[in-house]
């Protein structure tokens, strides 16, 4: 992929969560939500390193990884309006959808839980001889969390391919990582289980791919897990409604100068300028179109609301 692909799929997702924004302030997505403004070159930079049938695992903040694994927008848009989607019928909203179809193992509202999630299906790919790798990603405070010990643990004894992404962007929910952790990066803790461990810029999809890529091909060489760190930072709040009062003045207006897009612009010729306008304006209009598809979707049929529900 090149710059002006990445600017696009960025922006998408910006556009996406921004648009998912409005909805919930208009009354019409249920419940809470998670954005990653901000942190968009993550998954895209990561998504460059994969293949089909490589699986990803995703935390609450997971909208960005569904996009950049390529799960269809208007899906996206009618699981979180609750009405009765191809990917979950409603049921997932924005903190649980899923899409096999396209290797996303999905989200979960559990802190640090995909990681266990994520391994099983390593050690899936590597009983079946799939040659798959799986990804999961995390936020910085979960790496203090019991079960990411563990599965890591387990991973990096029996080798298996996958591939931690932290995507650390300075706070855990409303406390700042350097307040809970002595370590100065936590990429430093992956010596601690036997395994190569990376820090990379977050906001620079180049290096992230590159960082990514090299942990996917040792994994699918049967060399084991790796982590990512990848520094980033949240123009929002850890979920709607949270008004940052935690944030110092002027750190909110730092980041929006350092985050993905702005540094592409800021760098641009003005040929380019024109090309990323214009790619702007395609994604809106691209966003629209399936805002306006989701809402012709029915809501599920109350008559099978116990259905998924057991076994």
């Amino acid at each position: 992929m090149g710059q002006l692909d990445d600017y696009r799929l960025m922006a998408r997702i910006r556009r996406f969560e921004e648009r998912l924004t409005a909805l919930k302030d208009a009354g019409e997505i249920p419940g809470s939500i998670h954005l990653c403004n901000g942190q968009e070159a993550v998954p895209v930079g990561a998504c460059r390193a994969l293949r089909d049938g490589d699986h990803v695992t995703a935390t609450y903040r997971g909208h960005g990884w569904a996009i950049a694994r390529g799960v269809d927008l208007t899906g996206l848009f009618a699981e979180m309006m609750g009405r009765d989607s191809a990917l979950c019928g409603g049921r997932a909203a924005s903190p649980y959808l899923s899409d096999p179809g396209r290797w996303f193992v999905g989200e979960n509202s559990i802190v640090g839980a995909g990681v266990p999630i994520a391994t099983g299906a390593a050690l899936t790919a590597q009983r079946t001889g799939s040659g798959a790798v799986s990804v999961v990603t995390i936020g910085d405070g979960a790496m203090n969390q019991g079960n990411v010990h563990e599965a890591l643990n387990l991973a990096a004894v029996l080798d298996l391919p996958l591939v931690l992404v932290v995507e650390n962007n300075v706070y855990s929910e409303m406390s700042r990582i350097s307040d809970m952790v002595r370590v100065r990066q936590l990429a430093e803790r992956a010596a601690g289980y036997g395994l190569p461990g990376r820090v990379v810029d977050g906001n620079d999809p180049d290096a992230v791919a590159e960082a990514v890529t090299e942990a996917v091909d040792r994994a699918r060489e049967g060399s084991g897990p790796s982590i990512v760190e990848a520094m980033t930072e949240r123009l929002v709040g850890h979920y709607s409604g949270d008004a940052q009062h935690y944030r110092p003045t002027g750190e909110i207006a730092a980041a929006r100068e350092r985050e993905p897009l702005a540094r592409i612009r800021r760098a641009a010729d003005a040929d380019l300028t024109a090309r990323l306008d214009a790619i702007d304006a395609e994604v809106s209009a691209e966003i629209e179109t399936a805002v306006t598809a989701a809402r012709a979707v029915p809501y599920p049929d109350p008559a099978t609301a116990e259905e998924h529900v057991y076994v």
